[in-house]
């Protein structure tokens, strides 16, 4: 009888405790149950492609079988890598990098990729030992490929997984299920046209997560494709005429403003950073003399040496301290009034009587030196900045640098010292504390050839189903006398084409009149009354070699700066350079130098 009581009492309380569960609390239950059951999943959208002017490829995605890990459903994260370890035989390095990618930033309950380019035996690997990998899976994603890998890859730039910074900034439902985001370059500048839109699933999983059916799903829109005005074939004729020489070259159509060649060298494959750069290879990449990482175009800080000295002259006329026919007396250098200090012509017997067009052609420092202490280093300044140089001249350029245009108040800001007449007389020529960039020195340039009419250095053409984009464009430069631009161009072309002219090698049977100015700037300072003795220094402390330079001259198509990193000679070697971009351009090669077929596949 006791214990009939006990088990009717027992029933009675498992009765009332069903009835409480599966009555009361039903709707609750009902409701965890649920969503164990059903889950909301984000589908990240395809990155937009990006694509030169010819419709060339130059980045685009790949499909790629990759591991992925939910960390909140492994019960020991250290015994799941050394089981994927010994599966896959996988070494120290790689375990360290997959578990440091999940470390990283990330939502809760995110399945995060932490290896990418599966082969078939280690995908069965982790297919016959799934039950013992419970939150690992193998899931098909679409990967950034650059087919042309170090060739572009200072100006397209790369993506990379999204860090613990970016994930405090970024908006969590837009990146919802995406793990990557553009670095450097185009694909950070046009991060929000070429990302696109997520979408969701509402998947049906079961116990270990694993996803049974798909019950709802909503598509994702992937981003949009751009086009560059970049040239692909522009491109591998300005590498192989820069060779394996440290440098930069830019080219710009004056017209547009629109970027042909972008090469700063060396470079750097950018697919080694998409899915995660080991330490061996970003060691060997940060730790090289040539700086590969380097962008030089857009960062490169260098003195312009001579390729300025046609700003000068213009300044000197616009503002009426100089004539055309004003002559200066050459013995060789150049003594402000009451100083002993010799500034040095590089022609050291001088010129003797030296005219504003001879000068520029004959590149005459003493010439310059004297117009430069008549403008005075505010008009300088003040001429110079209208020209670009030591402001930011790009429309889409993240990394460019703005350089340095000194002047008396960045003196005393930056230094707590006077400005000294001696420091605007080498600022003349390009020289002192004055820094550009390549391209500034391209806009430079380019501004001559469209004769004072700004168009910002761009490299987008259009974006899929986007209008052009319209940016602030700095106001034209207007002369008091607008014949001076022409003839400020008919000496730049003296220089390629007279036989005074310090290029004029680089244009020797050329079918089309080119304008030009070379240029050389010191790294190492040389002693009053020393020579530059070339064999004297390292190579590293050799003068740079500079050109900048338009053609057609009378109706310009293409703008070029060339900046020789240690190449001495602005008319030997950079000068040579530019002489084949403007072939390639305006003589197209019946069979145009190209990429590797292998590559270009």
């Amino acid at each position: 009888m006791l214990a009939s009581v006990f088990v009717a009492a027992l029933t009675m309380a498992l009765v009332g405790r069903m009835y409480f569960l599966q009555v009361t609390q039903y709707e609750h239950h009902s409701t965890l149950s649920e969503n164990n059951r059903v889950h909301i999943q984000p589908v990240p959208p395809s990155r937009g492609r990006i694509y030169d002017r010819n419709g060339i490829v130059l980045a685009e995605n790949r499909p790629s079988f990759s591991l992925s890990i939910t960390r909140e459903r492994v019960p020991n994260l250290d015994d799941t890598f050394v089981l994927l370890g010994s599966l896959l035989q996988l070494s120290e390095e790689d375990l360290e990098r997959a578990e440091r990618k999940l470390t990283q930033g990330r939502r809760p309950f995110e399945a995060v990729p932490v290896m990418f380019g599966l082969t078939e035996e280690q995908i069965a690997q982790i297919a016959i030992n799934q039950f013992r990998l419970p939150g690992v899976e193998v899931q098909t994603s679409f990967v950034r490929h650059y087919p042309f890998a170090e060739h572009f890859a200072h100006a397209v730039g790369y993506v990379g997984r999204i860090n613990e910074k970016e994930m405090t900034t970024i908006d969590q439902v837009a990146y919802a299920g995406t793990h990557y985001i553009g670095k450097t370059g185009i694909e950070r500048f046009y991060e929000d046209t070429l990302h696109g839109t997520v979408g969701y699933e509402e998947v049906e999983t079961n116990a270990r997560g694993r996803v049974l059916r798909v019950l709802k799903r909503t598509d994702p829109l992937p981003g949009k494709d751009i086009t560059l005005h970049l040239d692909s074939r522009l491109q591998a004729v300005a590498e192989k005429a820069l060779g394996n020489r440290r440098g930069a070259v830019i080219a710009i159509e004056p017209e547009t403003g629109g970027v042909l060649a972008f090469v700063s060298q060396p470079g750097f494959n950018p697919n080694l950073f998409v899915t995660g750069i080991s330490h061996a290879d970003y060691g060997a990449l940060r730790d090289s003399l040539d700086q590969p990482l380097f962008n030089r175009v857009l960062r490169g800080l260098y003195p312009p040496g001579s390729t300025i000295k046609q700003i000068i002259a213009l300044a000197g006329l616009d503002s009426g301290v100089t004539t055309r026919e004003s002559r200066v007396y050459d013995p060789g250098f150049y003594q402000l009034p009451n100083h002993s200090h010799k500034y040095r012509n590089w022609n050291r017997s001088g010129d003797g009587w030296v005219s504003m067009a001879y000068a520029i052609a004959r590149s005459n420092d003493t010439y310059f030196y004297d117009l430069a202490n008549k403008l005075g280093i505010d008009r300088m300044h003040e001429y110079m900045t209208r020209f670009g140089l030591g402001t930011r001249v790009s429309h889409d350029m993240y990394e460019e640098s703005a350089g340095l245009m000194p002047s008396r108040a960045w003196k005393r800001e930056a230094r707590r010292q006077p400005w000294y007449p001696g420091e605007t007389l080498i600022t003349g020529i390009g020289q002192g504390y004055m820094l550009t960039t390549p391209l500034q020195l391209a806009q430079s340039v380019a501004l001559m050839a469209n004769r004072g009419v700004w168009r910002r250095p761009r490299l987008l053409m259009h974006a899929e189903g986007e209008p052009p984009q319209v940016d602030d464009t700095p106001a034209d430069i207007e002369l008091k006398n607008p014949d001076d631009w022409d003839f400020i161009v008919d000496a730049l072309q003296d220089v390629m084409h007279a036989p005074h002219g310090t290029s004029r090698s680089a244009a020797v049977d050329a079918p089309y009149r080119m304008a030009g100015k070379t240029g050389t700037a010191q790294v190492v300072a040389i002693a009053q009354g020393e020579k530059y003795d070339s064999e004297a220094l390292q190579e590293r402390h050799r003068d740079h070699a500079l050109f900048v330079g338009f053609a057609p001259a009378e109706a310009p198509k293409i703008a070029v700066a060339v900046m020789v990193e240690n190449g001495e000679s602005g008319g030997r070697v950079a000068a040579p350079v530019a002489r084949q971009l403007f072939d390639a351009w305006l003589v197209p090669d019946p069979e145009p130098t190209a990429f590797t077929e292998e590559v270009a596949e």
